[in-house]
């Protein structure tokens, strides 16, 4: 225990730490609701904190936190901010600041924590053998040193809370098994206690999100042309004056948000949108920084700059989303809490009346708490090896758990529900026209060498169709609308229909495609013309994935689970996946930026629902971040990854029914070691309260539930036939 005051601080001061807890007194806590909120709040959603306990009267608090991701200096400086500006939104510490080369890997931690304990059962059991009675002073020593940390949290606890906790109850129950001289039952006990904080920390691990800096996300410059100047100048992104002139070339992102003044281009604005399709921009248009011009040139008037970007929005959002506690439930502490105090009761009325401290021991040891410490994480570990071993990358215990309680799950359309990719769809050609395969030839022959993903799409097709591609001579590209070339003599259009329609085209008795175009309403076309003569269209779209369907008919009949679509593409893509899907029309949002995802979900949360959330991009990273459980892809954006709870690694979108069922029944698997815990213990107190009850059988029915629970725990780890599979119940 120390005591300190940090020299960053106004008023606020650390009256003494532990590791893992910390007491602070703040002047004006008693005076100002307002700062008391503000305190709590930016407490609550910072990573690492496991408690915080107000006393207002006292003007102080005591903080329960994780030492191997917080240092107190650290949640003083944040509590200093916040007196600062209690008006101010929560402040967490950075990820570099967490992530501190001088706090100890969670693995040293737990060794460290472990070995006192395991060195005093050791000893503890080779004096119990006569020749090594020597050893008892040591063992007894050591006995001390390894209750010391559990005294001395029950001791604050005490003084600083007015309460007795768990472990002043443990402190009790291993002080009169040490009385009676027998020395490896709490050494023991406090080994269980030990390894299962460990284990528990272990699985409650938060992968901190690292967001993408703003420069990195719309570029770190931009081509500013100054009045008068004959050249574009480099200018830091973040820096560019609003209504100067920016130039941006292909191949870059664009550093602004802004009009375009000259110039036509294509821009990919998939990571922003989440739309697969390019779209072209020309005069008067509205462009975003941080999407991609593939091709062509322009000329924009700067609007908004650096953090007043669409994309910086996006990423503030992102910072400001609540952390999820990403500690699972401790269902051990509920537990101990309700039965401290009976249980204390009773074995004072059993010492009063019997006079015995053997029983009153054996009373204090069946306090159901140690077998669901250890039996409980030791679930979540399994459950989380396993999914790994199905590919399946999950956080923490916590997800685990939000996955099991999910009843709503909000899907993106690009690149999640769909390939994300270009494909194309087939050809039709004039019956007195062309063969397809010499339209899709053409075509093909045409948009070689073009980077447009609708020029790639054509040619990777006709190399599937194992087509040959002719050389192209002589060719011009008019940016948006379509490219005419010289192949093998002929004159060949290939492009939307108004560039068939500007080029004077013959469409041979079909105007604008006539019958060929039957079946293809709402449909992507490109058209293909060969000496001025309509010859066919080829259509194309963003495929469905394979698992698409299959996948959302189980969600909804297996679990009864609500689906939902949002997506930054145009309503009536939207609507033909939806309806693909069976997904109703009014689960359907589309033309939806970041900030209207992030909204949707929080209005699910709101409404009561537990929402998961599944999208691959950075427009889905702020909905991601707050949603209940987020999920990805290892093929997704770098940020959409860091952000998600579940990374599905092989990129297969039915992995998500294993993760579902893996946590469906680690919740079962649960509830089956309370009942493992409770039966036989709520037994043995009933034996020992009543007739009485040997300390050691005591200690033998408590270990032995907790290491009967504990393996129940392991079972899929060692058995490995065992599949996790839904039922027709979805349990």
């Amino acid at each position: 225990m120390t005591d300190a005051t940090a020299t960053c601080s106004i008023t606020c001061s650390i009256v003494h730490h532990s590791p893992g807890r910390l007491r602070l007194r703040l002047p004006g806590l008693n005076r100002s609701e307002m700062l008391a909120n503000s305190v709590q709040q930016s407490l609550e959603q910072t990573s690492g904190i496991q408690q915080i306990r107000l006393n207002r009267a006292a003007q102080c608090f005591v903080v329960h936190y994780h030492p191997d991701c917080l240092s107190p200096g650290q949640i003083l400086d944040q509590v200093t901010a916040v007196e600062r500006d209690p008006m101010s939104p929560p402040v967490t510490p950075s990820v570099s600041a967490i992530t501190s080369p001088t706090s100890p890997p969670a693995s040293e931690s737990f060794g460290a924590a472990l070995t006192p304990s395991l060195l005093a059962a050791a000893l503890a059991w080779l004096s119990g053998r006569p020749r090594l009675a020597a050893l008892r002073p040591l063992a007894l020593l050591s006995l001390l040193v390894a209750v010391f940390p559990t005294a001395q949290r029950a001791w604050e606890s005490v003084r600083d809370e007015r309460r007795l906790n768990i472990d002043g109850l443990d402190l009790l129950a291993l002080s009169l098994g040490a009385w009676q001289g027998r020395l490896l039952t709490p050494a023991l006990t406090l080994t269980l206690h030990e390894l299962g904080d460990g284990i528990r920390q272990q699985t409650a691990r938060r992968t901190e999100v690292q967001t993408a800096d703003l420069r990195d996300t719309i570029g770190r410059f931009a081509w500013v042309q100054g009045p008068g100047e004959d050249s574009p100048g480099q200018v830091p992104s973040d820096r560019v004056p609003v209504e100067a002139r920016v130039i941006v070339y292909p191949g870059e992102q664009i550093p602004v948000d802004g009009t375009v003044l000259r110039g036509e281009a294509t821009i990919d604005q998939q990571g922003l949108t989440g739309e697969a399709m390019p779209v072209v921009r020309r005069p008067g248009d509205r462009v975003w920084a941080s999407t991609l011009v593939r091709s062509g040139q322009l000329e924009l008037r700067a609007e908004r700059v650096g953090a007043q970007t669409r994309a910086a929005a996006s990423l503030d959002l992102l910072r400001k989303a609540p952390v999820q506690d990403t500690r699972m439930a401790n269902y051990a502490a509920k537990v101990a809490d309700r039965l401290i105090w009976p249980s204390l009761l009773l074995a004072g009325i059993t010492l009063a009346t019997s006079r015995n401290p053997a029983r009153a021991a054996a009373i204090l040891t069946l306090d159901f708490v140690t077998g669901i410490r250890v039996s409980i994480p030791t679930a979540f570990l399994g459950a989380l090896n396993h999914t790994t071993r199905h590919g399946i990358l999950v956080r923490s215990g916590r997800t685990l758990e939000g996955l099991a309680e999910v009843d709503t799950l909000v899907f993106d359309k690009t690149g999640t529900l769909t390939q994300g990719t270009i494909a194309i769809a087939g050809v039709r050609s004039r019956p007195e026209g062309l063969p397809a395969e010499r339209v899709l030839q053409l075509a093909a022959a045409a948009e070689q060498q073009l980077t447009h993903p609708l020029a790639e799409a054509l040619v990777r097709y006709s190399q599937e169709q194992g087509l040959s591609l002719p050389v192209r001579d002589h060719w011009s590209y008019d940016l948006g609308l379509g490219v005419e070339a010289e192949i093998e003599g002929q004159l060949v259009w290939v492009g939307s229909q108004r560039f068939l329609q500007e080029a004077g085209v013959d469409w041979c008795g079909q105007p604008q495609g006539g019958e060929l175009l039957k079946g293809l309403e709402g449909e992507s076309l490109i058209y293909v013309a060969c000496d001025r003569r309509f010859q066919g269209v080829i259509h194309y779209t963003d495929p469905l994935r394979p698992e698409s369907q299959v996948l959302l008919e189980r969600l909804q009949h297996l679990y009864g689970i609500e689906i939902y679509l949002l997506t930054g593409d145009h309503p009536r893509r939207a609507a033909e996946v939806a309806q693909q899907l069976g997904i109703p029309p009014e689960r359907v949002q589309a033309e939806a930026f970041p900030e209207d995802k992030a909204r949707m979900v929080r209005e699910l949360h709101r409404s009561g629902r537990t929402v998961a959330f599944v999208g691959d991009g950075l427009n889905d990273s702020v909905a991601l971040a707050y949603a209940d459980v987020s999920v990805s892809f290892a093929q997704g954006s770098e940020i959409a990854r860091e952000t998600a709870d579940v990374v599905l690694m092989n990129d297969c979108l039915t992995d998500l029914l294993q993760a579902i069922a893996i946590s469906r029944q680690t919740r079962s698997l649960i509830e089956q070691n309370i009942a493992l815990v409770v039966g036989p213990n709520l037994a043995a107190l009933g034996l020992a309260t009543t007739v009485g009850l040997n300390p050691l059988l005591a200690t033998a029915i408590h270990n032995g539930s907790a290491i009967a629970a504990g393996l129940n725990s392991l079972r899929p780890l060692v058995v490995h036939q065992l599949h996790w599979e839904p039922n027709q119940e979805g349990q």
